[in-house]
């Protein structure tokens, strides 16, 4: 099953007994969290160009076809979040361009950069400058690459998806388990901290699903950057006619996400693709990145719910919604953190988790840094409510 691991030097060793304990776990196992996080985001879709062809994907458009924001484009899209209360602009795209894009790669040496690397590094030192936190998720990277990119990022991630080799990902241009693995591994290494997750329905099995979520542990266990574990269903799309998992799935999916993780790792489902308020009985504590002013640009078909819909969420499990930073609370600075929080263990190579350019964006003087401030320390710009009862 980690063959493929071994081969990027990846010692991944998911006992059997764990698995099968896992595989025993049901939605009565787990208890309700103490209270529900989402982040304010603004998606930035960097390009739409992707080395990869996976058949579920409606985000990337063929060579020819791809699009590139320009640096003003990602500056006003930035600005229209920070303006309306974002603390977070999304970098998404798909896996570096291979050579078949040839528009994408002369249209950035045009504008003076090296590679789709370079630019995002550029594109995040304008969102800092309008006010927003960067995450990005641009796909399987080197160490290298994530040294570079980590001092412009509040927070990095990319999806496992699976361990297993599923024909969904098939073809000569295919993401791997192996990659992938590697990636996570590179981005712990690096002491970013990171969001992964697994995508439910596309031709795993139910022991894939418990090993991937073991290995997802065991990574975290070695280098404690994993902040939050998405458990996504896949969705029926344009390019894609896999079925949407069922509720009960789901809910022993994410009970068995809730077993499987430390408990300082959240488990996020997507509130505007998953039945997020029959799932926050299994485990869930945050409903990740969700939009004000833009689509969810890989999943554009389905709408974000609004703040009264996320109350929703919350409500059904009767425990208060908190809005937070892109960055969990635990890697920030001690002087940006609450009081009550713990801190991470400090990280393997570096002073702090959270690069200069970031910790300085944070306590900037001004309207922005205001607003980040008051989420890091749970007090805006949503208000807490409390849980109903009390």
């Amino acid at each position: 099953m980690f063959a493929e691991a071994a081969a990027y030097g990846i010692d991944i060793d998911v006992d059997d007994r764990a698995v099968e304990r896992l595989l025993s776990v049901g939605p009565a196992d787990v208890e309700v969290a103490d209270g529900l996080t989402f982040a304010r985001n603004v998606f930035v879709p960097l390009t739409t160009a992707c080395r990869y062809t996976c058949t579920y994907c409606t985000y990337y458009d063929v060579p020819g076809e791809a699009s590139l924001l320009s640096p003003e484009e990602v500056r006003e899209r930035c600005r229209v979040g920070a303006d309306a209360g974002c603390t977070e602009a999304l970098f998404t795209f798909g896996d570096e361009p291979d050579d078949r894009y040839t528009r994408i790669h002369e249209t950035l040496d045009e504008w003076g950069f090296d590679s789709i690397h370079d630019y995002l590094y550029r594109a995040c030192e304008i969102a800092l400058e309008e006010g927003l936190l960067p995450h990005s998720n641009p796909g399987d990277l080197t160490e290298e690459t994530f040294r570079d990119l980590r001092e412009v990022n509040a927070s990095m991630g990319v999806m496992l998806e699976t361990t297993a080799d599923v024909d969904a990902h098939a073809g000569g241009r295919r993401k791997t388990p192996g990659q992938r693995l590697n990636t996570i591994r590179a981005a712990g290494r690096q002491d970013v901290p990171f969001t992964t997750g697994i995508l439910v329905g596309i031709g795993e099995g139910w022991r894939d699903r418990a090993e991937s979520l073991l290995a997802i542990r065991e990574l975290h266990e070695r280098h404690g950057h994993v902040q939050e574990v998405i458990v996504q269903n896949v969705v029926p799309n344009e390019r894609s006619d896999f079925a949407k998992p069922d509720l009960e799935t789901m809910r022993r999916v994410v009970a068995m996400a809730r077993t499987a993780l430390p408990p300082e790792v959240s488990v996020q489902v997507p509130p505007n693709l998953s039945p997020a308020a029959d799932l926050v009985d299994c485990g869930i504590d945050d409903l990740g990145g969700v939009s004000p002013v833009t689509d969810d640009y890989v999943n554009p078909q389905y709408a974000w719910p609004d703040l009264e819909g996320l109350r929703t969420v919350a409500d059904a499990g009767g425990i208060p919604l908190r809005e937070r930073l892109p960055t969990y609370v635990r890697y920030l600075p001690a002087d940006l953190r609450p009081a009550d929080a713990d801190p991470a263990p400090d990280p393997a190579t570096r002073d702090a988790w959270l690069p200069p350019a970031v910790a300085d964006r944070i306590r900037a003087d001004d309207v922005h840094g205001r607003r980040l401030r008051a989420v890091a320390r749970g007090e805006g710009p949503l208000d807490p409510r409390p849980a109903r009862g009390d």
